[in-house]
């Protein structure tokens, strides 16, 4: 899982430039002007189709129409709804204006894209420089800038990272999934339900279910905040989402570390087991826990 974890930190990494990142939907997309050959976004897929193949959930934030792409839906106009929410807007705004539409919008069939700090400009269609958006023709221009956008300004890229996921799992058992299902299976659930992980927890080592620093440890679970679980959760698997099936369908165990100590808890994410020190009261386990999944990773522990 960890070998996953620093891998596909690496691959999103804004300074490689094979990605861009949208603020507002928090969302990645392969970038029109990567260096990077094929090989590369190809090597990415078959990283994708190793987590699948290896259970392991992915941090990856990409648009559903990328999970719609690889399933071969083309994509529409819809798909910009999640994946440039403004952009959307704008479209849908030029498709009800009521007006004189070459007037206000002074648009014509042309698309503008930044390469590494110059705008550049790309004809939809041949002479499109020169070809006026109107009431006429402006379905046909919504609909070039969105196979533009989604599919020709990525073809190359999307193309060797598509080949790749399907070189490792792509086949029948993989058309049995829709485009949502896919997400769900490489990025896992956002939908935590701490009080099933709860029931199919298992424990080791000294402690039981009825152990009272094993109450307690689930109280404090349960007053936590959510983005608390989530660091819980990644402290203790590697992933802050659950699986397809929820956490409910997980193993998870908790194992007596030694008799009270100063030791922080520690984990083997691979196997989402979680060692606690069986501290003297709850306090102390709260402080423990929280010092330890607030500094998992970096160097905040001096």
């Amino acid at each position: 899982k960890e070998f996953f974890q620093l891998i596909v930190r690496q691959m999103f990494d804004l300074n490689y430039g094979m990605f861009t990142y949208d603020e507002e939907t928090r969302c990645f997309w392969f970038s029109s002007t990567a260096l990077e050959n094929a090989r590369e976004f190809n090597l990415i897929g078959k990283v994708f189709g190793l987590a699948i193949y290896n259970s392991v959930i992915l941090d990856a934030h990409f648009p559903m129409v990328v999970y719609k792409k690889l399933m071969g839906v083309k994509p529409t106009l819809e798909d910009l709804a999640d994946f440039a929410p403004a952009l959307y807007r704008g479209l849908q705004m030029l498709l009800s204006f009521v007006g004189d539409i070459e007037d206000v919008f002074a648009r014509t069939f042309v698309a503008d894209y930044d390469e590494y700090g110059t705008i550049k400009t790309i004809e939809l269609c041949p002479g499109g420089a020169n070809i006026s958006v109107t009431e006429a023709n402006r379905e046909e221009y919504v609909e070039l800038y969105v196979k533009w956008l989604l599919e020709d300004s990525i073809q190359a890229q999307f193309s060797a990272f598509s080949e790749g996921f399907h070189e490792v799992c792509g086949g029948a058992a993989l058309r049995m999934f829709i485009p949502e299902e896919l997400e769900l299976l490489i990025c896992g659930s956002p939908s935590l339900d701490f009080l099933a992980l709860e029931e199919v927890t298992s424990t080791e080592d000294g402690f039981t279910r009825e152990h009272p620093l094993i109450k307690a440890f689930w109280e404090i679970v349960h007053e936590m905040s959510l983005e608390d679980k989530k660091k819980l959760l990644f402290f203790c698997t590697g992933s802050d989402r659950s699986p397809i099936k929820g956490l409910g369908s997980m193993t998870f165990v908790i194992s007596r570390n030694g008799p009270d100590s100063d030791r922080l808890p520690t984990a083997h994410t691979c196997f989402n087991h979680l060692l606690l020190p069986e501290y003297t009261d709850k306090e102390k386990l709260k402080v423990c826990l929280m010092t330890a999944i607030n500094n998992s990773e970096g160097f905040g522990l001096m």
